[in-house]
């Protein structure tokens, strides 16, 4: 690389051939006033902020168009050159609004730094704005021409990088040149890909996100990638659906993996949070995120295990207590950090509610039992029927921590008359009864190849009989609005019930359950039955026979979260059932022997949502360092998942294991880091080009099985995409992290010479 000489205000500088003068200064950390100039663009002189003077040459030269040559010797400061930059300035803000408190790049704004660093005033402007309403029409974006300065930097961007060509300047009715979408139409109307490019490089408030679009107070990434923000594990969205519209399957699969062990669960299951935040929906529908997770996962050959990183055998050991996604998720970072983890779980099959709660119409039994497979495959062991009746005893075994992760197992009954009869199931029983509800093959782990002794700690039992059978009788009465009910309701179904009503508090716009869920419920038959409170469960010959229930007319929650209810006078009535499940929530069971604090529903106190807090013998609890009395320290003791925060979802139990792993890891002596890079790091194009089609695309819909053969049977109700619905699918992504490519320039201020 060849180099040249500069000196700029007596500052020399080496710098490569063919750079511009200002280019040159920057990098040296010299700051040389400047607007229309980004890093990432053409340069091409407009706003004549950036003019020098060049030793030799008479005339004032923009320094962003100028070439740095051998021996050249520049001058940034002088009379001359202030007084043209406050003409130009002056110029720019003739037609400027004055009020900046009221913009949303208020401190943060380009214009405002120069005007600050040029000492420019307004006063003596002979002002020739010409107010023009804001225009929120577009979907995503604001467009203030009030504050737009002409500077074309979106131009530029739009043109040059993104290659779309939207925006341009422009002539008004009022003979002022402006920069509008071409033809002044709508972004719409002239294919605009909504890449926020425009938005990122204006150095004023004039194109601005519309409020709400993104989270404020997030790191950059975050901020600027809604989706992977909204997830609680912070999957890169972008890129691995970029990889499946390239058709790099393999890359897709492992991008997924890298932040979690469950890719093919999640894509039936996963509650899709990214989808809510999806900037697409603005334009008409959001990406169907979890199905193209879903076909991701389907096309899993593996490849991505070449790169999966396994650190030195520490010598630590660890117990995981409970075998659902979140211990699952922490017994593998912490096995692949080096550590000898045994998980612990009370059913005959690990997985938790993955196993043993959702139908396997829903989420098939294979796809968690193939990843729970490579959990194992990473070196963690995992003793089924295994429930731990000692935490003490357990540490005793010489395991240095113990992770508590049992999700929230328990369902629960109101306090109303008949809640105890036979007949009456709570949600999560009625399920598990159903998952296991065929012959289970039971694993007994606990006399293969181990070195520990076990039997003090944990008891070994069987939670269903194989082959218990369900009887339901015709009618079914489901209790409660969420996901839970509906997989209650749609159970119940396809075991022969022919009668089967979900009957919640809530009316149909509140309820909790998902909108597919409620769907294909209606489609199967299912009769939904809103804003009713549950009396008694009246009871006939010993069993129950019916709800009573009285109409809502309306209902909150106060500030000590007690439900406040007014009911419609008169409106009592008896819902008939052969069987009511009770489906208004789950909590942990928390053995008392355990000695740990638990607050409301019985959720597991812990010091920073990982650290487990345990009662003293007098009955106080202590955050660490508990005392010599108790076996178990609270040091020693972590707690993650349902168990913790209540029930949530597949996806944020993910992460509350991976946190857990890293915190533990931390504590073993390890550095905390379980981040894995399982693809190749490669910058995408930041050119999209124009496309006519491209907003028209609707969103692809996975094919379904018809309810009416559906209902006769457990199997798969939805269907992976098949390759070129993917693709097309993939295809309606707005790639937001292109976004996060765009250099922000630095304010005056960030510079070190000035």
């Amino acid at each position: 690389m060849k180099t040249v000489s500069i000196t700029i205000d007596g500052h020399v500088l080496e710098v490569e051939e063919g750079k511009s003068i200002l280019h040159a200064a920057l990098e040296a950390d010299l700051y040389i006033p400047h607007l229309c100039h980004h890093p990432d663009l053409p340069d091409l002189g407009e706003c004549r902020l950036c003019v020098v003077e060049i030793e030799g040459d008479s005339e004032i030269r923009t320094s962003c168009t100028t070439k740095a040559l051998d021996g050249m010797v520049v001058r940034t400061k002088t009379d001359r050159l202030n007084a043209m930059r406050r003409l130009s300035m002056e110029l720019m803000l003739a037609n400027h609004v004055d009020d900046c408190t009221t913009c949303p790049k208020y401190l943060k704004c380009e214009l405002q730094s120069l005007i600050q660093y040029l000492e420019v005033s307004t006063s003596r402007l002979r002002r020739t704005l010409n107010s023009v309403p804001v225009n929120t029409a577009n979907p995503l974006f604001v467009r203030d021409l009030n504050r737009c300065v002409s500077c074309g930097r979106c131009i530029r961007v739009c043109r040059e990088v993104r290659g779309v060509d939207v925006l341009d300047f422009q002539m008004t009715q009022e003979d002022r040149i402006v920069v509008d979408v071409r033809n002044h139409h709508s972004m719409a109307e002239e294919n605009c890909r909504f890449c926020g490019a425009c938005v990122e490089v204006c150095p004023t408030g004039a194109l601005q996100d519309k409020e709400g679009v993104f989270k404020p107070n997030l790191n950059r990434e975050l901020e600027l990638i809604p989706c992977k923000s909204e997830c609680p594990a912070h999957t890169d969205v972008p890129k691995y659906i970029r990889a499946i519209k390239e058709g790099r399957y393999q890359d897709a699969i492992a991008v997924i993996r890298e932040k979690a062990p469950f890719p093919h669960s999640l894509g039936y299951v996963c509650m899709a949070f990214c989808e809510s935040v999806c900037r697409r929906k603005e334009i008409n529908e959001a990406l169907s995120i979890r199905e193209l997770k879903k076909f991701a996962a389907v096309q899993d050959q593996g490849l991505w295990r070449d790169k999966a990183r396994f650190k030195p055998k520490s010598g630590k050991k660890v117990a995981v207590v409970g075998g659902g996604p979140a211990g699952l998720t922490a017994a593998y970072y912490l096995a692949k950090a080096g550590h000898d983890v045994i998980v612990f779980e009370a059913a005959p099959v690990a997985g938790g509610m993955l196993s043993t709660g959702i139908p396997e119409y829903r989420l098939p039994r294979e796809a968690v039992q193939a990843e729970i497979a490579e959990i194992e495959k990473a070196g963690v062991r995992i003793l089924t029927n295994a429930r731990v009746t000692s935490l003490t005893e357990l540490k005793d075994q010489g395991f240095h921590k113990i992770l508590i992760a049992i999700g929230a197992g328990a369902g629960t009954r109101l306090p109303i008359k008949g809640a105890d009869l036979p007949n009456v199931y709570e949600n999560i029983d009625f399920l598990r009864k159903v998952s296991l509800r065929d012959s289970i093959t039971l694993r007994n782990s606990m006399t293969q190849g181990g070195s520990v002794s076990l039997e003090d700690s944990v008891s070994l039992e069987d939670s269903v009989s194989p082959g218990e059978s369900i009887t339901l009788g015709e009618r079914v009465v489901v209790l409660g609005g969420g996901n839970v009910a509906f997989d209650c309701a749609r159970s119940a179904v396809r075991l022969g019930a022919k009668e089967v009503s979900v009957v919640c508090l809530e009316n149909r716009e509140a309820m909790t359950a998902s909108e597919d869920e409620i769907r294909e419920g209606l489609e199967e038959g299912i009769r939904l039955i809103n804003g009713r409170t549950f009396l008694a469960i009246e009871e006939t010959n010993g069993r129950a026979a019916g709800v009573t229930c009285q109409e809502v007319a309306s209902f909150r929650f106060d500030e000590n979260r007690r439900l406040q209810m007014e009911l419609k006078p008169h409106s009592e009535h008896v819902i008939p059932a052969d069987t009511v499940i009770f489906a208004a929530g789950q909590r942990p069971e928390v053995p008392e022997e355990w000695q740990l604090a638990v607050g409301r529903g019985n959720l597991i106190i812990t010091e920073d949502g990982v650290r487990v807090i345990v009662k003293e013998t007098e009955g106080k609890t202590v955050q660490t360092g508990a005392g010599e009395e108790n076996s178990v320290k609270a040091k020693d003791l972590y707690a993650a998942g349902d168990a913790v925060y209540g029930t949530h979802s597949v996806i944020r139990a993910i992460a509350a294991g991976r946190k857990a792993a890293s915190e533990i890891d931390l504590d073993l002596g390890g550095n905390g880091d379980i981040e894995e890079k399982l693809t190749e790091e490669a910058t995408p194009s930041p050119y999209l080009g124009k496309d006519e089609e491209f907003l028209r695309l609707e969103r692809e819909q996975a094919t379904e099985e018809p309810a009416e053969a559906r209902i006769m049977n457990f199997k798969e109700v939805s269907h992976c995409f098949p390759d070129t619905n993917a693709c097309s699918e993939a295809g309606r992504c707005l790639q937001c992290d292109l976004r996060t490519q765009i250099t922000r320039p630095k304010l005056w201020v960030h510079y070190k010479i000035k």
